[in-house]
This record gives C-alpha cells, sequence and structure tokens, in this order.
C-alpha cells in the first residue's frame, strides 16, 4: 500500500487582477481614518439584517383604490440615518394630493405619507443626535411615513419630549409646525389683529385657530355647517362662519365694521380665494397655504394686487431646510401644547391597512381636527 503524500499548508497564490487581503485591510482602515475625520466617531458595522414591515404603497397616480397594503424589506439604515419602530402616523390632506399626483413622488412604486413618530431601532454609525431606545419625531420630505418601520436621514428628526405622546406628535408635527410659521412669519400676526381663517375646524385649522389667539389676534372662524363652527369657536374662534349659508365677505365686513382683516389664511383655494381677497383692507395679507378646491384663478390675484395685498404661498419643508429650523420650530410647537395653549383633536384613528378609507374619509369632508393611521 503506498503512503499519500502529506499535503503541505501554503498561501494560495493572488488570483489575476484581484486585491490582496492585506491591501483591503489597508483601505479599510485608511477609510476608518476618513469617516473619523468626517464625523467623528468610527462607523459602526452594519451586522443587522433588513426587517419587513407593513406598508401603504401607490403603483400610479390615482383614487383612493390605488393604496396597496404590502410587505416591504427595510435595510439596515446608512451612516447617517436612523430606523424608526412607528407608533402613529400622521393623516394629511397633502397626502391625498401625492396619491392624485399634484405632488411628484421620487419614483413609483412608492410609500406615502411625511410624518410620523415612534422609537429608534437602529443607528446609522456616523449619527451621535441620536440612540436605540429614544422617542421620535418628524415631518419631512421625502414621503414615506405610511409604513410600521422607516428608515429617516438623523437630520429630519427631533427628540420627542415625554410630555407628549406619540399620538399627538404625529398629529401635530406637520400641522403644528404649519400653525407656527404661519401665525409668527406668513402673517406676522400682531396682538388686536382680526384674521380669517378658512376650514377652521379641520386638522391644520384648529391648530392655527388656537396659536393666533394665543398671539392675542381676534379670529374670525369659516366652516361648513353648525357642529363645524360650534367646534371652532370652541378652539379660538371669537366668530364662526357658515360659509353654506353665509356669504363670507358680508359677514366679516359685518364683524369689521367694514374695516377688513389684516390676515387671511386660506388652504382652500379656488373656492373661497376670492371671498378671501374682499375680506382683506387694503395692504393686509393673504397666506395660500394649500388648494384643496384647486388653485386660485389669475383673475382673483389680480385683484389682489388693486388692493395692494402682500399674496403669501409659504411650504413647511422649505421652512424647515435646516435642522436648525427644524428644531427651532418643532420646540416651538412642544413648548405650547405642554403648556396647554394649543392642544390636539384627535377625532379619528385609522388602522395603517384603512389607510384608503381615510383618504375617502379626508377628501368627503367628513373629519374634523387631526386624524392619525396607527401602525399594527
Amino acid at each position: 500500500m503506498s503512503i499519500p503524500t502529506p499535503i503541505e499548508p501554503s498561501t494560495p497564490a493572488v488570483p489575476p487582477g484581484a486585491v490582496p487581503l492585506e491591501a483591503v485591510h489597508t483601505r479599510e482602515r485608511q477609510f476608518t481614518r476618513i469617516f473619523t475625520t468626517m464625523y467623528g466617531q468610527k462607523h459602526r458595522a452594519r451586522t443587522r439584517l433588513p426587517v419587513k414591515t407593513q406598508a401603504v404603497r401607490m403603483h400610479e397616480a390615482g383614487g383612493p383604490e390605488v393604496l396597496r397594503v404590502e410587505n416591504l424589506w427595510v435595510p439596515d439604515p446608512g451612516a447617517t440615518e436612523v430606523r424608526i419602530a412607528q407608533k402613529a402616523i400622521g393623516l394629511n390632506f397633502l397626502d391625498t394630493y401625492q396619491r392624485c399626483g399634484h405632488v411628484p413622488s421620487p419614483g413609483l412604486p412608492w410609500v406615502l405619507g411625511f410624518e410620523g413618530a415612534g422609537v429608534v431601532e437602529a443607528v446609522g454609525g456616523a449619527v451621535a443626535t441620536f440612540k436605540e431606545g429614544d422617542r421620535v419625531a418628524y415631518a419631512s420630505a421625502p414621503p414615506g411615513a405610511y409604513a410600521g418601520l422607516r428608515t429617516v436621514a438623523a437630520d429630519a428628526l427631533v427628540m420627542l419630549p415625554d410630555a407628549i405622546g406619540f399620538d399627538v406628535a404625529a398629529a401635530t408635527m406637520l400641522k403644528g409646525m404649519t400653525a407656527e410659521y404661519l401665525v409668527r412669519k406668513s402673517g406676522a400676526v400682531q396682538p388686536g389683529d382680526a384674521v380669517l381663517v378658512h376650514a377652521a375646524a379641520g386638522g391644520t385649522g384648529l391648530l392655527l385657530c388656537q396659536w393666533l389667539t394665543h398671539a392675542g389676534a381676534t379670529v374670525i372662524g369659516c366652516a361648513g355647517g353648525d357642529e363645524k363652527c360650534v367646534l371652532a369657536e370652541d378652539h379660538g374662534c371669537r366668530h364662526a362662519i357658515d360659509y353654506r349659508r353665509e356669504d363670507v365677505a358680508a359677514r366679516v365686513a359685518e364683524l369689521t365694521g367694514d374695516e377688513g382683516l389684516a390676515v387671511v389664511y386660506d388652504s382652500v383655494g379656488r373656492d373661497t380665494a376670492e371671498a378671501s381677497v374682499a375680506c382683506l383692507r387694503p395692504g393686509g395679507t393673504l397666506v395660500l397655504y394649500g388648494s384643496s378646491s384647486g388653485t386660485p384663478a389669475q383673475s382673483v390675484l389680480a385683484g389682489a394686487a388693486a388692493k395692494s395685498l402682500r399674496v403669501v404661498r409659504p411650504g413647511l419643508f422649505d421652512e424647515n431646510a435646516t435642522p436648525a429650523a427644524l428644531r427651532a420650530r418643532a420646540g416651538a410647537l412642544f413648548e405650547v401644547l405642554e403648556s396647554g395653549a394649543v392642544a390636539a383633536r384627535i377625532d379619528k384613528r385609522y388602522a395603517l391597512a384603512d389607510a384608503a378609507d381615510a383618504h375617502r374619509d379626508l377628501e368627503a369632508r367628513r373629519t374634523t381636527g387631526q386624524s392619525i393611521l396607527i401602525p399594527s
């Protein structure tokens, strides 16, 4: 019997074109030094596996029927990202604009929604501002909020105070920060100013009316029906006008002694813009911050010019273009929520899987106050 030839241990030759292992290690050390210089700490290896979550996506623009409930893979966060286990998701009329195609999506298919609150589940290696277990909230682009889990850029998040619940944060981040800049910046409201708020019983309207009253304004709310008018009066409006049975401009003239208003906040657009212009005093401010009925006609804007009105068309994401601006605006919101000067009114909570029904209710004006989605 022959004796097998022993196999000598050896280092295999490097195949042509391959990078030697030591060179790989050298490059990794160089990358770590560069990364440490850029971000102030070493990048932690991403060892977690992707996880699945339920999400609501649109594959094409259209009605509520285009919303599909799907199970999607959520990757581990990148270096400057955070993954959140969402506890509540904000529901906004802006979401219906995106679904209809009026707000461009980054690409299709795409998950809807801009607002949510939850608990940090994982952080990227360059994130020093948040850690696992932190309570956070956000209202930012790009969309992607209609999901149980989502990955967000760390700069888009704010720390959520313990005194504010996830449901309140999800209901107020986008609408409440909108109300903040509408009062303080867009309208530049002063104590004693008389102002009008269209859709005063809606999600943003109720927060805006309270904040305006807190700022010392005399608030006139416009809503449809007795129930919504009472709701507006319960949330800061000194007077409420039922646009279904009253002439809004004539009623405002009566209430102001024909002086007109300092500011009109119009989120409706085409159906209300003419009355908005008529309600304003010369040199007043028309704040167009939505267009649920369509874009105002050019003839209406020409009428605004004839009265030397200031027309403002702001947007939250532009207002919060920097992390510092976001933190300051969110801090102002949390302050009035914690003090009780402004309170959320969450009238409807929908399961995430019922997002299509939520959109139908929004567009049919069957909602008042704020509404949220709850992941399963």
